[in-house]
């Protein structure tokens, strides 16, 4: 009896060691996480560096720290540009003031004195069918000079000290719009529907000159225009402070924005050219 029973248990525990055995050798399955469209990192968009439109080599204005020195950098950079276009100008207002003498005598202009007249009528957009006298002196309150200072803290106003995205990348100092596709930069807080740009330079010198001849073209600026020349007629220094009342039409801030320019000579007034005659 005790023989047969040890044989049932023996019977028994193979039959328990068959019944597990497909369990007890399985290979552990490890479970996979399903990734949501949630989980997944969207993709890195690394921003593009707008690229200079010029290839001026300009001042690090914006990491300058020193105020008073970004102040010197920042005139000294530009003064050399405004010195050069007033004389540009200086040299033709110089010839139209022999013109005037010509047909103060009752002589003719010359060849070259109708191809002058006729040449800059187109640019600085002279009336068509004035006397060739008012023609000359209509130029002559056109063609002119820009107080230095002036021009440079316009500049430093309009494109904070140089440190603007379209100072850096456009040489634009002055805030100048363009209404060609692609003429300039796009400005970031351009609203839907509007299509001017912010024009783009290639140098300092053009830029400048754009600048200029916008004052003494555009009939915004005819109260700065006439400021000047009875100035002229006076036989009085083109004074910054005195002109800058005529560019009230240059921003939407008007009078207040005046003030700001008259307070930004005064306050600098060792930091631009103190030579100047202006």
């Amino acid at each position: 009896m005790k023989g047969s029973l040890i044989v049932k248990v023996l019977f028994l525990a193979m039959f328990a060691a068959v019944l597990l055995a497909p369990f007890t050798f399985l290979k552990p399955v490890t479970s996979v996480p399903v990734v949501t469209e949630e989980q997944i990192a969207p993709e890195i968009v690394v921003p593009q560096v707008e690229q200079p439109r010029h290839k001026v080599s300009l001042p690090d204005f914006a990491g300058i720290t020193d105020i008073k020195e970004k102040k010197r950098q920042f005139f000294d950079f530009l003064r050399p540009a405004v010195i050069r276009e007033n004389n540009r100008l200086n040299d033709i207002r110089n010839q139209l003031l022999a013109l005037k003498v010509k047909l103060s005598l009752g002589a003719e202009l010359g060849e070259q004195g109708s191809a002058l007249l006729a040449d800059l009528g187109d640019k600085y957009r002279i009336k068509s069918g004035l006397s060739l006298e008012a023609q000359v002196e209509e130029l002559l309150k056109r063609v002119d000079l820009m107080p230095v200072s002036l021009v440079l803290v316009q500049a430093a106003n309009e494109s904070a000290w140089g440190t603007s995205r379209f100072a850096r990348i456009g040489l634009n100092f002055f805030g100048l719009w363009c209404y060609r596709p692609t003429c300039g930069m796009v400005p970031n807080s351009r609203v839907s529907g509007a299509t001017h740009e912010v024009a783009a330079f290639t140098s300092i010198e053009q830029a400048v000159q754009r600048y200029i001849h916008n004052i003494n073209t555009n009939p915004a600026y005819d109260v700065f225009r006439s400021i000047r020349a009875q100035l002229r007629l006076e036989k009085q220094p083109l004074r910054a402070e005195i002109l800058a009342t005529g560019l009230v039409p240059y921003s939407e801030r008007g009078s207040d924005y005046v003030l700001e320019l008259t307070n930004m000579i005064r306050h600098n007034q060792s930091y631009l050219e103190p030579s100047e005659s202006d």
